[in-house]
């Protein structure tokens, strides 16, 4: 076993990697869903948003720490040209999740606004209104598309290229638990949207509520 992550083979190393994201998934899937938020409602309170986010970052950071070592990440030689489109896609990814994030209450999506809001002696959800406009007239979930797109920019090397893979797969498994989470928040009215924007590709255009 101590081999295995000393000196693992290529594709040894592919499958912890791919283990690892699992393992973010699994957690990020489950523990952002409406039952597990009940369950551990009781012992967190309002820090389990801010506590979700902190354990988040820090998983992920981990797999991608463990992916650097085991995989490296010796560049491939590529056409300028072709290195240049692969830029151009990671920098429209970072605008596209800086656009994404912006149509959020980012004191919600952080928990912060639920531990100040505590303090003043107020109750605040932390499920916002549905959200429908700016890029959400493209696709039900702008965050990912930009995520997408930053990843496969950056998919220049065997890291990451094998960080693209597998981050696209846990993004296509997200998307489904993120849409069962929303139709269990808002019902029809998301059931009605869902039916009318696509969840990543945009490829209907702007579609009009």
């Amino acid at each position: 076993m101590e081999d295995l992550f000393a000196h693992p083979t290529p594709l040894e190393a592919q499958a912890i990697y791919g283990l690892a994201w699992l393992s973010f998934g699994v957690f990020h899937s489950v523990f952002a869903g409406v039952a597990a938020k009940r369950r551990l409602d009781s012992l967190f309170g309002v820090y389990y948003r801010l506590a979700y986010n902190l354990w988040a970052g820090l998983h992920i950071a981990a797999v991608w720490a463990l992916g650097g070592a085991l995989i490296g990440d010796q560049p491939y030689d590529l056409e300028p040209g072709v290195a240049g489109a692969m830029t151009g896609i990671g920098v429209l990814g970072v605008v596209v999740l800086v656009l994404a994030l912006r149509e959020y209450d980012l004191g919600r999506f952080s928990g912060m606004a639920q531990i100040r809001a505590q303090m003043k002696g107020i109750t605040l959800s932390e499920d916002e209104p549905l959200i429908t406009g700016g890029l959400h007239l493209f696709v039900r979930h702008p965050l990912y598309l930009g995520v997408y797109l930053i990843l496969w920019g950056r998919a220049t090397g065997d890291f990451g290229l094998a960080t693209a893979v597998w981050g696209s797969v846990y993004l296509v498994i997200g998307a489904a638990f993120e849409d069962r989470k929303l139709l269990a928040l808002y019902g029809d009215e998301f059931r009605d949207y869902k039916d009318r924007i696509p969840a990543v590709i945009p490829w209907r255009g702007r579609v009009k509520g």
